[in-house]
């Protein structure tokens, strides 16, 4: 106890410290901590959650969350692959308004399928990602296809090199977001998976925002030395609708700061399974990932990640069989990284994109909230995570 009392005094002189602000601080402090120490100690975990109690001195309280449970029918959700919507567990935390975290509501199992899908199919053409601006649409149209057999061996021949799923850091789906401008174009729009738009829309739908659209999704593919930038999500024309995010594999911490970055974050952990929805006040607050965890125990899959998915299924499930080679390969990737699907509604009912500005404005559009997957530093731990070591 005296050690987790030190640690979560020494969070909280840290954000209190004058000069930089205190947003970068805790990245960096949580960016530096060792898991399994008392370094963790000021780190909510919603899987134990108590609701109405803070775990240390100045802590946000963590508060129950109420779901519309009668919205989504029991087979609308287990079509899914999630639990009737009155077993969820919902939280919030007291000062972030709009902001709902559901630990893991998936059905046993059926983690399976989404875990398969960013892997083997969002991550092929036409789906815009990350290795497109160093290779050719022919070197990166089957990333699964040319990935499998390096994966299914991956402890067998520990030094070879990365395979290009390894290599891959992010994949548009929807209206491919544009990274340098920061905006959304309808110019490189690929069709939104109707699994994961069906998945989206009950989860919405349970959180009160009824009609929801899935028009844009990033996924997000993280090694264990991968960090996410603070950033805010703004870039989306239609702020009223929330930020859904969907996590698999291994656990992150989450940092949950406020309007500007001199406020000191909350931080989270995110399991597999875990499910964050950001709207109202808090959709546009400072976020960040600093840290991936590695399991405690040494090359394993989080607990939730050990149960096959059922042989059958649901006649209109969206959730589709996976083959055990299928998820020998999903395996070996997940020993060592995780997966986070954001999915967004880019337009409000009947808006269109702006037209573009001419090349006057565009050279004045800043980078002010620019994010990449990688270091808050940005090129050089991009350079370093995309390399072959």
């Amino acid at each position: 106890m005296g050690k987790m009392a030190a640690a979560v005094g020494s969070v909280v002189s840290l954000a209190a410290e004058p000069g930089e602000d205190a947003f970068r601080k805790l990245f960096r402090f949580y960016r530096q901590s060792r898991p399994g120490t008392a370094d963790l100690g000021a780190v909510i975990d919603f899987s134990a959650a108590q609701t109405g109690r803070g775990t240390e001195p100045g802590a946000r309280k963590v508060i129950r969350s109420q779901l519309s449970v009668s919205s989504v029918s029991d087979h609308d959700a287990r079509r899914a692959g999630l639990q009737p919507v009155s077993k969820w567990q919902a939280y919030g935390l007291q000062g972030y308004p709009g902001f709902i975290f559901i630990p893991n509501p998936f059905l046993p199992g059926y983690q399976w399928h989404w875990v398969k899908q960013c892997l083997k199919l969002y991550s092929q053409k036409p789906n815009v990602c990350n290795l497109d601006k160093h290779m050719t649409k022919e070197e990166t149209q089957d990333l699964w296809e040319q990935s499998r057999e390096f994966l299914r061996y991956k402890e067998v021949n520990k030094r070879r090199r990365r395979s290009l799923l390894e290599k891959l850091r992010w994949v548009t789906l929807g209206y491919h977001y544009n990274w340098d401008s920061k905006k959304y174009s309808a110019d490189h729009y690929t069709p939104f998976p109707s699994d994961l738009a069906f998945l989206s829309e009950q989860v919405a739908t349970a959180c009160g925002f009824q009609g929801f659209r899935a028009e844009a999704g990033i996924l997000n593919y993280y090694r264990l030395d991968s960090t996410l930038g603070i950033h805010v999500d703004r870039s989306e024309l239609d702020h009223s609708k929330p930020l859904l995010s969907f996590s698999f594999g291994q656990s992150a911490i989450f940092l949950l700061g406020g309007l500007k970055r001199d406020e000191a974050p909350t931080a989270m952990f995110m399991h597999s399974g875990d499910i964050m929805v950001m709207s109202g006040f808090s959709r546009l607050l400072n976020h960040a990932v600093p840290r991936v965890l590695p399991s405690p125990q040494r090359g394993g899959l989080p607990c939730c990640l050990e149960t096959p998915l059922p042989a059958i299924l649901p006649r209109d499930s969206v959730v589709e069989p996976c083959s055990e080679e299928d998820w020998q390969v999903c395996t070996n990737y997940l020993k060592t990284a995780r997966v986070n699907m954001t999915v967004r509604q880019v337009l409000a009912i009947d808006q269109d994109f702006p037209s573009e500005p001419t090349e006057e404005n565009k050279r004045d559009i800043t980078t002010e909230g620019s994010c990449h997957l990688g270091d808050e530093n940005g090129q050089v731990k991009r350079a370093k995570l995309n390399s072959d070591s």
